[in-house]
């Protein structure tokens, strides 16, 4: 049985962690959500470019990564286990006809407590100075006509350690930087609260905006921008 997640590089005590909650469309062949194959191409299914940018900052910049391996459209990782979105029966509008009924405790179990678990015990072995959560975001949802024009948003919930020295840094970039924006990390925010927020760890939330992530190019130029402010907010960490 394919794990939930695959781990990149290897982490040095007081460096620079990625975590990447939603890098994956990955669905496993006895799981059938009943839609349409281009939809596990979308934002719906995965953080798209999450995936390639993670594994250029393990292998060019000594980030390693905690990846998942699996779909959000199968169990969302970054949502609590009561959440009703963890496994989503509709998505932006599409609904997910093979998650009605599904077994919510099985999903728990084979995917979100297993991710979890590792992720605890990698970063307990780690003890970094930094995690870099990373996600993705689309331009603009199907279900909403407001648009997004922000660059990069930087996300936390009651920790902004990291956010108040990394927004000034990405906005010298020439960035159009959201501040807890495109949506406010102290409404989602679950991978981080457990294993950052509530074990006193720094992090930089990371939301980067899909139509800016698409060729390698863009993940190349994305990873050095991150892999250079993250540095630079881990040193500037006390």
């Amino acid at each position: 049985m394919t794990a939930p997640f695959r781990q990149i590089g290897t982490p040095t005590p007081g460096g620079i962690v990625c975590v990447a909650d939603h890098a994956s469309n990955a669905v496993p062949a006895e799981i059938s959500l009943g839609i349409f194959e281009h939809l596990l191409h979308e934002h719906i299914a995965l953080d798209i470019g999450t995936e390639a940018i993670a594994e250029l900052l393990a292998r060019d910049h000594a980030i390693p990564g905690h990846i998942a391996a699996v779909s959000r459209l199968v169990c969302d990782l970054n949502r609590e286990e009561t959440a009703p979105g963890l496994v989503p029966e509709a998505s932006d509008g599409h609904p997910i006809p093979g998650n009605v009924g599904a077994d919510r405790e099985a999903r728990l179990n084979r995917f979100h407590r297993p991710y979890h678990t590792a992720l605890e015990q990698w970063l307990a072995a780690a003890e970094p100075k930094l995690i870099l959560s990373l996600h993705s975001f689309t331009p603009r949802l199907e279900t909403s006509d407001a648009a997004r024009p922000w660059h990069v948003g930087v996300l936390y919930n009651t920790d902004d350690r990291a956010a108040r020295i990394a927004i000034p840094l990405l906005a010298a970039e020439g960035l159009n930087v959201g501040d807890n924006l495109p949506y406010s990390g102290r409404d989602l925010n679950y991978t981080m609260n457990r294993h950052a927020e509530a074990e006193g760890r720094a992090y930089l939330g990371i939301e980067l905006r899909q139509d800016l992530v698409q060729t390698p190019a863009d993940h190349t130029r994305w990873a050095h921008i991150l892999a250079d402010v993250a540095q630079r907010v881990a040193s500037a960490l006390t």
